[in-house]
């Protein structure tokens, strides 16, 4: 564990808090014990660090409510047939890059990171936060079934595993036993909260995008598993049914929902206070070379526009994600993806940031006693929140197209009370 670092004084800054949607006037924000201490007229402590923010905006950092630390940086070729360190190597790097882009909070979706989340809030090395699913659950020919059409999948408890499994991205379960045992293991393993593979998806080899995966009862059990540790489940799945089927069983979060079929479903969402955890997808994000695959993909980004849509009506609760895995070559494209909730989608930029920064925290906090950051609040310029802050060239309340250029547009990255990036001197 490094020292505690010295506080810092950031003045002369307009401030969004992201609990409203205008800037304060100039004022001045203390740093101190890794926590926002005080806003407005201070009296810094002796050997304060004192920065002059020249009347920028100093802002929540960046949260990502869907990622793949162990995944963004490696092919699927990589994780599956490369050396076991490859995947973890990557992850550790991908992570500074993410904070490096004004990230400092991200949910991982799949992925065996317990591990790195804590050697990043030791300070041994830079990245965000991380709020860890651990591997993904999934019934066999399911979205999580990474194994070969010839290989039996369903060695839970004995056998060789497919070599996703044994890496810990994925874990194949079916039945109510199976289901129960692998949640308990990812929870075993560090996991803040539970995903699990309710509906088809693009990338696998074998589900369409409209079968049903895991039964009302395998998915219940999930839900009892994560429940009995104070957590909840969230659920990948695009089509109608199979979103309803998760609202049903007590699934908290749905992870996609692109192919809803009309807002009757983001309205039974908003009732039931299910968040509806998405992405701007555009087609180019990824690149699907199977034609069937492909095929997929613009099915569920023809689906963007009216989810949005159907949400902000209904008043369910959005979060944003990016969902980049499996192709490091796109691994830059989350800041792009953030600004396309204005550029594209109808967000207003001041409406954008807060469900990226105070929204996406509330999200997050559904991890009750297993939320790794629960001491204080997330997501929000506020007296005794986590001093995770971003100061930024431009104000991205009116233009949020300057973070999509953040090593040009982010003058300073402070994660942790600790100082990341000064261009200010």
């Amino acid at each position: 564990m490094q020292p505690p670092p010295a506080p810092i004084l950031i003045e002369n800054v307009r401030v969004f808090d992201s609990l409203g949607s205008v800037l304060t006037p100039p004022t001045a924000v203390l740093i101190q014990d890794r926590r926002i201490k005080a806003i407005g007229t201070v009296r810094p402590p002796t050997g304060t660090v004192v920065i002059d923010g020249g009347e920028r905006v100093l802002m929540p950092g960046l949260t990502d409510a869907h990622v793949h630390l162990f995944a963004v940086g490696t092919s699927l070729a990589g994780l599956t047939t490369g050396p076991t360190g490859t995947g973890y190597y990557n992850a550790l790097a991908q992570a500074e890059r993410m904070l490096m882009r004004g990230f400092t909070t991200v949910r991982d979706m799949a992925g065996d990171v317990a591990s790195l989340r804590q050697v990043l809030d030791a300070g041994t090395f830079p990245g965000p936060r991380v709020y860890p699913s651990q591997a993904a659950i999934s019934q066999t020919s399911g979205h999580g079934d990474f194994s070969d059409v010839h290989e039996s999948a369903s060695t839970f408890s004995c056998g060789a595993h497919a070599r996703a499994e044994q890496i810990g991205f994925l874990r194949v379960a079916d039945g109510r036993d199976q289901v129960l045992a692998a949640v308990r293991e990812q929870l075993k393993r560090g996991a803040s909260q539970i995903k699990v593979m309710a509906g088809g998806g693009v990338t696998s080899a074998y589900d369409p995008l409209d079968v049903l995966q895991y039964t009302p009862d395998e998915l219940s059990a999930a839900v009892e598993a994560a429940t009995d540790w104070g957590t909840y489940v969230s659920a990948h799945v695009y089509n109608d049914e199979g979103i309803r089927r998760a609202v049903a069983a007590g699934i908290r979060s749905i992870e996609h929902g692109h192919l809803a079929a009309g807002p009757d479903t983001l309205e039974l969402m908003a009732d039931e206070g299910v968040w509806l955890s998405t992405q701007p997808f555009i087609e180019s994000d990824h690149e699907q070379a199977d034609p069937e695959h492909a095929a997929k993909n613009a099915q569920v980004c023809a689906g963007v526009v009216d989810t949005f849509a159907w949400a902000r009506e209904a008043g369910t609760r959005i979060a944003f994600g990016t969902d980049l895995l499996l192709e490091p070559e796109k691994a830059g494209l989350q800041n792009e993806m953030l600004t396309r909730l204005s550029t594209r989608f109808g967000f207003r930029p001041a409406e954008a940031l807060s469900i990226a920064t105070s929204g996406n925290a509330a999200l997050f906090r559904l991890s009750g006693e297993r939320d790794p950051y629960k001491a204080a609040r997330l997501g929000e310029i506020t007296v005794d929140a986590w001093a995770d802050v971003l100061l930024v060239e431009g104000d991205p309340t009116e233009d949020l197209t300057v973070l999509g250029d953040p090593e040009r547009n982010l003058a300073v990255i402070i994660k942790d009370g600790r100082i990341h990036k000064n261009t200010l001197g």
